[in-house]
């Protein structure tokens, strides 16, 4: 799956063309970056204005028992626990996304291998077998790719998470009844992520 919102990339549909032909840096923070691109759609040439972060995983893990391992996390930006799937950021870094934006390398094999990483520390299980299950895009303006990845095998590691300097994360085994309440009834804020894990349950 490479990455094909780049400059240069054509894509030719069934009844429009569309060209990305420049891309331009207006504005870099730690992690968003504002940008504006020069394009073609069709016949018209268009200036177009969009926000940029790097992409994320997320982590689908059943347990034995039918259940599910989920994470209870303190968010900054909801100012209360927030019910999520594990996972985080496939780049730690701007920088390194758009480097990697331009190297034309597979963007799901980087993604599979933070998510793994992201089990380690998140988590504290070593992952033996892992499944792409899919990507949930953004939206029109704002490109921030979720990857999703389906657990089917782990083992537990001893002495459990490594979680990150003011990471407060809990982690919870819930039944599949559970889970699906859980993205029901609000506690799970990140709303695609709700959609994506109810699509698998």
């Amino acid at each position: 799956m490479p990455y094909l919102a780049q400059p240069g990339y054509t894509l030719t549909m069934i009844d429009i063309d569309y060209q990305i032909f420049s891309e331009k840096v207006l504005f870099q923070g730690k992690i968003i970056e504002v940008i504006e691109r020069q394009l073609k759609v069709g016949d018209k040439e268009l200036s177009f204005e969009l926000a940029r972060r790097s992409p994320g995983t997320r982590l689908i893990i059943p347990t034995p028992e039918d259940g599910f391992i989920m994470a209870r996390e303190f968010r900054s930006e909801h100012e209360t626990y927030d019910y999520r799937l594990p996972g985080g950021k496939v780049f730690d870094r701007l920088t390194d996304y758009n480097a990697f934006l331009k190297s034309g390398e597979d963007i799901l094999e980087k993604a599979k291998a933070a998510a793994i990483k992201e089990a380690v520390e998140e988590v504290g299980i070593r992952v033996k077998d892992l499944e792409y299950f899919a990507v949930s895009k953004c939206g029109a303006t704002i490109i921030w790719d979720l990857f999703f990845f389906l657990v089917n095998t782990y083992e537990n590691i001893p002495g459990g998470q490594t979680l990150e300097h003011g990471e407060n994360i809990d982690l919870l085994e819930v039944s599949r009844d559970e889970a699906r309440t859980i993205c029901l009834d609000g506690r799970m804020q990140e709303d695609r992520s709700a959609v994506l894990f109810l699509r698998y349950l």
